[in-house]
């Protein structure tokens, strides 16, 4: 039976709510906006507040008869060919926890690639899971990781057969993509299941010129971040589930070990918005984008001294296996600069935002919110950029290991890292020493060195000239890198 997906079960919860005049004597304490701070209320807008109520309680009453949100996710089920939908107010950073705590426990093998979000060390870190890393497909030209290959996984399972599953994530948010169908049936023929971090790609199953996605290509669990390249709010995540190898409600058990019993209705209402705008106009919208991004792209190859990659440049033999086109990953080496000082140029000098920046690059981000418009000042500011390129030179120099001198060797398990007996040492005697916390360029939020893996000097030389560069490495102690955190020697 078709499904009407006009409907929007949230939104329609909210404007009952609305229409009757209820008076609330629950949280929050606002009140629908009548006791927050005036300055708040006109930076904001009452409509934030107004939106903001008890999921159990306001938007449905306390038993959940009204099924508001059970409604919605079927409906973002449907809309997504999923066999089961659960929405998340905390992000992927949550789902993606919940999703290997599903497959795996506590000292229970699970294969995952190194490319992994700091999010999975994360889990890793809470579950006490012992992963197999399996390495990501290097570019050597560019620097750049790409997902690991399908037979990387393959001699993974071969070498640890009670793995319990595995984990990839694509597409990577320089638009890197797996081969999804090929890698399910390698872990399906084990009776494995495959969970894909799948945080770039909520807008890949609206249109048939995008990459493949992960429900389609026969994965286990997807975890998609609706607030990356979909229409959400920050923090808007799903992850979706098909198959029989993972239960549902183990999955919704694992999911509410780390959710908040208090989820914003405001973010469940853009998550549903969102079902409905793409269920009824994704088609036509990614593909006006889709046009949009293949204009800016060729735009931008006149330039000088700068190039967008392209199919041409992550596909193929030993790299990806599929492209979205719509993060413009832009390669500023020809101006002579780092992508680090491009992107604050731009800030500073034009008022853009890049979303990435590494050692060479920038990434722009198009998404269906773009038009002529955007794109046109995107361009303006690029060829400003490039008429400037000499006031951005020389950059720092950022020492970019080998693919063998980035791989770090895992001594113990990340959980007995980060929870041992640890002690902050001079970065330049870091080297041969175990590090007990997670030193992570931001964004993309792809771990150099998490707990547990001996420190190398490539490894530390490539993080200390990074941040003299402009990297930004949050999560580290001591942010500027002066000092490392490590396990007492003897104590692991």
């Amino acid at each position: 039976m078709a499904v009407d997906h006009t409907q929007a079960p949230v939104l329609e919860a909210l404007s009952r709510y609305r229409q009757a005049g209820e008076v609330s004597f629950t949280p929050p304490g606002h009140k629908q906006a009548r006791g927050a701070d005036p300055e708040v209320r006109e930076v904001l807008g009452d409509a934030v507040f107004h939106g903001d109520l008890l999921a159990s309680g306001g938007l449905d009453d306390r038993l959940g008869t009204g099924q508001v949100l059970d409604r919605a996710e079927a409906l973002m089920a449907d809309a997504v060919h999923a066999s089961h939908t659960f929405f998340s107010t905390c992000g992927s950073s949550l789902s993606v926890k919940a999703a290997m705590l599903s497959v795996a426990g506590p000292h229970e093998k699970l294969l995952v690639g190194r490319d992994a979000h700091k999010s999975v060390v994360s889990g890793l870190i809470l579950s006490g899971v012992r992963p197999i890393w399996v390495d990501p497909q290097w570019d050597e030209e560019r620097r750049l990781a790409h997902p690991p290959s399908v037979e990387a996984f393959e001699r993974a399972f071969e070498e640890h057969p009670d793995a319990r599953g595995a984990l990839v994530t694509s597409p990577t948010p320089y638009g890197a993509c797996a081969d999804l169908d090929a890698l399910a049936q390698v872990c399906h023929r084990r009776g494995r299941p495959l969970v894909v971090d799948e945080a770039w790609g909520a807008h890949l199953p609206f249109h048939p010129d995008l990459p493949s996605w992960a429900m389609d290509a026969g994965a286990d669990i997807c975890v998609t971040s609706i607030h990356k390249m979909g229409s959400g709010l920050e923090q808007g995540s799903v992850f979706h589930l098909r198959g029989e190898l993972v239960q549902p409600t183990v999955l919704k058990s694992r999911a509410d070990l780390f959710g908040t019993t208090s989820p914003s209705v405001l973010l469940y209402a853009g998550l549903d918005g969102w079902r409905r705008q793409m269920a009824l106009r994704g088609r036509d919208l990614l593909g006006r984008a889709l046009d949009l991004a293949a204009r800016v792209r060729a735009a931008i190859e006149e330039i000088d001294g700068l190039h967008v990659n392209d199919r041409a440049d992550f596909c193929g033999p030993g790299l990806a296996d599929d492209f979205d086109p719509l993060p413009l990953v832009i390669d500023v080496s020809g101006l002579g600069t780092s992508g680090y000082r491009a992107a604050d140029w731009l800030r500073e000098h034009r008022s853009v935002d890049a979303h990435l920046a590494d050692h060479r690059r920038i990434s722009a981000q198009l998404t269906h919110a773009d038009d002529d418009a955007t794109a046109g000042i995107l361009l303006d500011a690029l060829r400003d950029l490039s008429r400037h390129a000499a006031d951005l030179r020389p950059a720092p120099e950022v020492e970019v290991p080998t693919p063998g001198e980035l791989r770090l060797e895992q001594v113990c398990l990340p959980r007995d890292a980060y929870f041992g007996e640890v002690e902050d040492v001079p970065v330049h005697a870091a080297a041969g020493r175990i590090v007990a916390e997670m030193l992570t360029p931001y964004p993309p939020g792809i771990p150099a060195a998490l707990p547990g893996e001996r420190l190398d000097g490539p490894v530390v030389r490539y993080l200390t000239s990074g941040v003299r560069a402009g990297m930004n490495v949050p999560d580290a102690a001591d942010p500027e890198l002066k000092t490392v955190r490590v396990l007492v020697e003897g104590s692991g």
